[in-house]
């Protein structure tokens, strides 16, 4: 169920803007909120008006008249809109934004990395282009941290995807030779099972009562999903961002199932500083008190936090340089005075962003997926504790313990020696954690890791501008598999002013990249 955004003007009290006006060193201040705007489309109910608060009387002994904030009144008019309008949740319906999906029902229990599991799932997926006889022509497709299946329009849903142009006969990805699926990644609130989703041990949304997920995790769910349509071989597995993170999680869990794989703008690696962007974000949202822990599913939606977690977030995903030329310096109304709210042109895409945003995703969602991308890293020692971590956690289950063993548990040798994939040896026990943070060490075990893809031809592309995953971690991918032996690592770094969003933007230098490493002979 989705509001909409109601705009008022705000004013002082008759009384505070006649003491302006008489004070000859004061000057008069009117505040109004951004022109009214219907920000989302399907809406089952409607918001009642209500009058602003008024602005508190000024003193005769004030200086000045009280300023006015009409983008916390906005905030504050928007949740009491919501308690006025329950009907029993007034909590947007997350899948509404994506019709036109199919559905993969998954109903034996899926067990996940850090000891969680789920009864069933479900994995929202939508496709393109024939399937051949054989099989042999798929191309997995991952999404972004926020993105839905609908990566390109087709019958059932007529909307533009998000990568709409690269997707199509004779584009990027050639719809006359391959076959496209795109999936919801678990976790998420687009038809694919999350927090959102209902708990069939006592039919009540998940909430923080769902497990903590991961990149692997997802893939493995992916992998499921292809295995139940007979695909044994997957042409290339195709990903940017958290799409490109998937990308070479699938490469490096199922090797001899992907042909080719393509990463963009992602990492092999969660490093520090995307680490703690994403944690701010958190941080934000969680401080909302309608967050209430994750179980809001049936009373307001923490959607301040959601909003100040997006425009945090739309902030790593462009560039200075895009900003400096399309917003400057420039004020929304220069000829007014400055206010506190959303001044510059900056500021009001910034609000513009968090607002069109916050009742379109879960936020419970946004917590998951991106700590998900946190977790991330290929490095050998990391994938050898995971294999562990799940073997143990399977032994625990299949014995009627639980999935989730204590911190302390120990593991017998058999266990270590059965969990541990071909070539990636258990972590040494004696080794202190300081050798482990030694830089050395860490890239040596990444390339480990990553040497599982050395045989496997792979593009990896970096935009310059990139403030989140930025080139350095690209050239991390490109250098790890060439030294591990790969010897067919394309690496293309792009000279885009978009940043992080180039790779949904640069149809052209993006495309074409794409389109010739899946065209490419083996």
């Amino acid at each position: 169920m989705h509001p909409r955004f109601i705009s008022s003007t705000l004013t002082g009290s008759a009384r505070a803007v006649k003491a302006a006006v008489s004070h000859p060193r004061v000057p008069t201040m009117a505040f109004t909120t951004p022109t009214s705007r219907r920000l989302f489309h399907t809406s089952p109910w409607t918001l009642s008006v209500n009058a602003p608060e008024p602005v508190p009387e000024v003193v005769h002994s004030s200086s000045n008249p009280p300023m006015a904030f009409p983008c916390v009144d906005h905030l504050e008019q928007r949740t009491k809109k919501f308690l006025q309008s329950f009907d029993g949740g007034p909590e947007p319906s997350y899948s509404n934004p994506v019709s036109g999906y199919s559905l993969y029902h998954h109903n034996e229990p899926f067990l996940m990395d850090h000891g969680g599991i789920l009864p069933k799932f479900e994995i929202a997926y939508e496709s393109w282009g024939e399937l051949n006889a054989d099989k042999s022509n798929v191309i997995l497709l991952h999404t972004g941290l926020s993105a839905s299946s609908h990566a390109k329009s087709h019958p059932a849903n007529l909307a533009p995807g998000w990568w709409e142009k690269f997707i199509g006969p004779g584009l990027a990805i050639d719809t006359n030779r391959f076959h496209v699926i795109c999936t919801n990644v678990i976790g998420g609130c687009y038809g694919s099972t999350g927090p959102s989703s209902i708990d069939p041990k006592d039919n009540k949304p998940y909430a923080t009562r769902f497990p903590i997920v991961t990149i692997f995790d997802m893939v493995r769910a992916q992998f499921e999903m292809l295995n139940s349509m007979g695909i044994k071989k997957l042409h290339a597995s195709v990903g940017a961002s958290m799409g490109g993170m998937q990308s070479l999680a699938a490469a490096l869990l199922f090797k001899e199932r992907i042909g080719k794989v393509v990463s963009i703008s992602a990492a092999a690696r969660s490093h520090p500083y995307s680490i703690a962007l994403r944690f701010t974000q958190r941080q934000v949202l969680m401080a909302d008190p309608n967050w209430n822990k994750g179980f809001y599913y049936d009373k307001v939606p923490p959607h301040s936090g959601m909003k100040l977690a997006r425009e945090i977030a739309t902030i790593s995903y462009r560039s200075g340089p895009e900003w400096e030329q399309r917003f400057g310096r420039k004020r929304s109304q220069p000829m007014t005075t400055p206010s506190l709210c959303a001044d510059f042109l900056i500021e009001t895409y910034l609000d513009h962003q968090g607002e069109r945003f916050c009742l379109q995703y879960d936020p419970n969602s946004l917590l998951y997926v991106s700590k998900a991308m946190d977790m991330f890293d290929l490095s050998a020692s990391f994938s050898a504790e995971t294999a562990l971590r799940r073997a143990r956690n399977t032994l625990r289950l299949q014995e009627g313990m639980g999935s989730s063993a204590p911190a302390n548990a120990a593991t017998p040798p058999e266990e270590q020696a059965a969990a541990c994939p071909t070539g990636v040896a258990p972590p040494d026990q004696n080794v202190s954690n300081t050798s482990h943070d030694d830089p050395k060490f860490q890239l040596s075990d990444l390339k480990q890791g990553m040497s599982t893809i050395k045989d496997i031809p792979t593009l990896v592309l970096g935009i310059q501008s990139d403030i989140l995953f930025p080139v350095w971690q690209q050239k991390e991918i490109a250098d790890c598999l060439r030294e591990t032996g790969n010897k067919s690592v394309t690496y293309y770094e792009l000279d885009s002013m978009y940043g992080h969003d180039a790779f949904l933007l640069e149809v052209v230098n993006v495309g074409s990249a794409v389109k010739g490493h899946l065209e490419l002979k083996e």
